[in-house]
C-alpha cells in the first residue's frame, strides 16, 4: 500500500513541491514521467543514482550533463558532500527548477550553469519555448538546429573542454542530453584524456542511430563500455507505491570503465557495436 502521508504544498500554478527520498523538490505536475515519478513514488530513475552512488566516495568531483530539475543532482550532492558537482541544464524554465531545489535543500556544493554543452561552443542550438502549464514530456527535449522563432530559444553552448581547462580530477562524468552525447563526447575528449572518469552515458532507443558511433568513439577513448538497463518503476520506491504507471518503459545507458582499470561487475559488456539492447531484430 502506497504511503499516505506524503507532505506536499500546490502552489496553483504547473509547479509544486513534495518531500521526495532526497529532501523538497519542486516539480511540473504537467510532466508526464519527471514530474509523474516524483508525485506517484517520490523519486525518478532511482538505479541511475545507485549505480554511481557505488562508484562515488564524499570527496570526489562529478559533472553531470542534462540535470533537468536535479532529481539526480540533488542525490549525487549529497554523496559527494564534501567534493562536488558540477551541473549543466540549458532550458531557462528548468533550470530555475534545478536551482531552485538545490538551494531549497542548502546544498552549497553544486554549480549549476544554463548551458548546453556541444562539441562547438559557437553552434547554434535552439530549444522549444514549452508552454509548462501543458501536459508534455519535458524530460525528452531535443535541441533544434534551426534559426529563431517565436516558438523556440537559443541555447548558450559551451563545450566540456573549453569549460573546465584547469580540472584535473573527476570521478564520473555523467550525460543524458536526448541525442547530444556523441556531441559532447567530442568537446570533452581533452578533460576525459587529463581525468580519465568513470562515464555514465544515456544510449537511449530514440536515438539509436547514433549509437555506434558512439560506441566506438568512447572504444577509441580507452574505455571498455557495460549495458546499464534500468526500469522506469521502482518496486522499493519511496513512497511504497505499487502500481506501475510505466509499464514497459525502460532506461538504457552505458557505464565506460577505463581498460586498465579491474572491475567486477555482474553488467553486460558492450562487445558489438552495431547492437543495441531495443534494436528490432
Amino acid at each position: 500500500m502506497a504511503k499516505d502521508n506524503k507532505e506536499s504544498i500546490s502552489f496553483g500554478g504547473f509547479n509544486d513541491l513534495i518531500k521526495m527520498r532526497d529532501g523538497w523538490m519542486v516539480y511540473n505536475k504537467n510532466d508526464v514521467f519527471i514530474g509523474k515519478s516524483i508525485k506517484e513514488y517520490g523519486e525518478w530513475a532511482q538505479g541511475e543514482i545507485d549505480i554511481c552512488r557505488k562508484i562515488l566516495t564524499p570527496t570526489d568531483f562529478l559533472i553531470e550533463v542534462g540535470s533537468n530539475i536535479g532529481t539526480h543532482t540533488l542525490a549525487l550532492s549529497k554523496i559527494v558532500n564534501k567534493g562536488r558537482v558540477f551541473a549543466f541544464e540549458p532550458q531557462n524554465v528548468i533550470f530555475q527548477n534545478l536551482c531552485a531545489n538545490i538551494s531549497l535543500n542548502s546544498i552549497s556544493n553544486c554549480f549549476c550553469s544554463p548551458i548546453a554543452l556541444s562539441d562547438k561552443k559557437d553552434e547554434e542550438l535552439y530549444f522549444p519555448d514549452f508552454d509548462f502549464t501543458k501536459v508534455n514530456n519535458y524530460g525528452a527535449m531535443s535541441f533544434l538546429k534551426t534559426s529563431k522563432t517565436d516558438s523556440t530559444i537559443q541555447a548558450n553552448v559551451d563545450t566540456l573542454d573549453d569549460r573546465f581547462l584547469d580540472l584535473n580530477q573527476l570521478k564520473i562524468l555523467k550525460i543524458d542530453a536526448e541525442g547530444m552525447e556523441l556531441n559532447i563526447i567530442k568537446g570533452g575528449i581533452n578533460l576525459i584524456k587529463r581525468t580519465k572518469p568513470f562515464l555514465y552515458v544515456e544510449n537511449h532507443i530514440f536515438f539509436i542511430e547514433k549509437s555506434q558511433e558512439l560506441i566506438e568513439l568512447l572504444w577509441s577513448l580507452d574505455y571498455k563500455l557495460f549495458w546499464h538497463i534500468t526500469s522506469y518503476y521502482n518496486k522499493d520506491n519511496f513512497f511504497e507505491n505499487p502500481n506501475n504507471i510505466f509499464k514497459n518503459y525502460y532506461h538504457c545507458n552505458m557505464l565506460g570503465v577505463q581498460n586498465q582499470m579491474k572491475i567486477s561487475t555482474d553488467l553486460p559488456e558492450v562487445k558489438d557495436s552495431s547492437f543495441h539492447p531495443f534494436r528490432k531484430k
